[in-house]
């Protein structure tokens, strides 16, 4: 199928905005668009599922190898127009030296042709030996045209323009002025979750008019039909009647779940029932619980507010209900959360109470080795890789505590453990991706099944 990657010379280039504004404004035309995205990430792929109008999926050289990638990428591919695949960081940027999981080695697994967002605040000529140099830095990769950003008026992009078309053979497939427009609000992580952006529709709308209006929509199209086709292995089908029900905490303060989890937990049985913390006021007849990640801090009067389903919760957990919840899960099962000078309190199952931070705790890639006292363990000793994101930290926590990981590589909870295992809830700042070596999802559902027809 039709496919491209976007990327750029270094972050915050623009190329989130390009990337959802082209898959609105291909959607808007009647294509069938799939987004992904590289690396673990929630945020992008909040407003690229929103644009596309069907769930972004993440491919992450870290957590899945190569032929799960193109499984998965060819999976999600199946009857689609176009697939969209937005890259992290800058295109040769990666963890070691080889750049063997940099985006230029993702955009060569899949055979995608790569489009350079580029930053052209401050530059004219100069442009053209930045290009050049990212053409023969790696032979392997087909950088197949150049989309302008921030260009500050018509007599800029002519300057821009003449430079690329004079010393490279790249195709400017657009210019992208300057515009207030395209501005969406950042917070730490990154931008603002689309979920808690009341005019994120409209904002998509906007932003995809703007793109279409400044890129060449055909020419893209012409260039990604010249990627090689996928095919998946991945034949995905329940496992299992469904016979459990998952009670999911999502709405504006958590909002960081995988699709694919979801789905996953879906496939190995589980009904999901979605909760909004925010505004529901009981716990629904649920078997287990799952909070993901968000920012409870945002919104963290509401929910102190929100007594009768606070309540219902801790007693849920103190009656043994299982319940998993990652980062923003975790701060809300604490006593209490505090942020610029604000504390409120949350359900108070945990012992121990958070604070946000001006600084990141535990930012990126994690290797964790279970310790034998997991709930829905691979097994003592084994070891796999996730990922962190947060600004808090736990204060005021009691020794003797029971985790389900040994921080191998990261900072967890406390730097050395995290998992906090309290009756069966699992509460951990690391968050988990079903990949082919770590098939959470399944684990946790037969662990519910379990406690359910005890």
């Amino acid at each position: 199928m039709p496919h491209f990657f976007i990327s750029a010379a270094h972050k915050s280039s623009g190329k989130t905005t390009i990337s959802l504004g082209l898959c609105a404004a291909f959607t808007a035309r009647g294509f069938v668009v799939q987004a992904f995205k590289k690396g673990p990430d929630y945020i992008d792929p909040l407003w690229l599922s929103q644009a596309a109008q069907r769930s972004c999926h993440n491919l992450d050289f870290y957590t899945m190898n190569s032929l799960e990638i193109k499984n998965m990428f060819g999976m999600h591919q199946t009857s689609t127009d176009l697939s969209i695949i937005e890259g992290n960081k800058g295109l040769y940027d990666g963890m070691d030296i080889k750049g063997t999981n940099s985006n230029a080695a993702l955009a060569h697994l899949l055979g995608a042709p790569v489009i350079l967002v580029l930053d052209t605040q401050g530059m004219t000529r100069g442009i053209a030996p930045l290009l050049l140099g990212y053409q023969i830095f790696d032979k392997n990769i087909q950088i197949a045209g150049v989309i302008l950003n921030q260009v500050r008026g018509n007599r800029h992009e002519v300057k821009l323009r003449e430079s690329v078309e004079y010393y490279t053979d790249i195709s400017v497939l657009g210019a992208v002025q300057r515009d207030i427009r395209l501005e969406i609000k950042e917070r730490h992580l990154g931008l603002m979750p689309s979920n808690e952006d009341n005019q994120a529709r409209h904002k998509i709308h906007t932003i995809g008019e703007l793109i279409a209006d400044q890129v060449d929509l055909e020419q893209l199209m012409r260039i990604a039909r010249q990627a090689p086709k996928f095919t998946s292995n991945i034949v995905e089908k329940s496992t299992h009647s469904t016979d459990v029900s998952i009670g999911v905490i999502r709405d504006a303060a958590f909002g960081f779940y995988y699709p694919g989890d979801l789905e996953a937990l879906t496939r190995a049985g589980a009904q999901l029932v979605f909760i909004d913390a925010l505004h529901d006021s009981h716990l629904p007849a649920v078997d287990a619980l799952f909070v993901g990640g968000g920012f409870p801090e945002t919104q963290m009067e509401i929910l102190s507010q929100n007594n009768s389903l606070k309540k219902e919760i801790q007693q849920a957990i103190e009656n043994f209900m299982p319940v998993y919840a990652e980062c923003g899960g975790l701060m809300y099962l604490s006593r209490q959360l505090t942020w610029k000078n604000k504390t409120c309190q949350m359900v108070g199952a945990l012992p121990f109470d958070t604070v946000m931070l001006t600084r990141p705790q535990g930012r990126g890639y994690v290797r964790l080795r279970e310790t034998g006292y997991g709930l829905w363990s691979l097994g003592a000793q084994s070891e796999f890789e996730a990922h962190e994101f947060h600004y808090s930290k736990v204060i005021n926590v009691p020794k003797g505590l029971k985790f389900a990981y040994q921080v191998l590589r990261g900072t967890g909870l406390e730097g050395n453990y995290d998992g906090l295992i309290y009756k069966n809830t699992l509460a951990s700042y690391i968050h988990l991706r079903d990949v082919d070596n770590n098939h959470w999802t399944q684990r946790f559902v037969d662990f519910v099944r379990k406690q359910k027809f005890i």
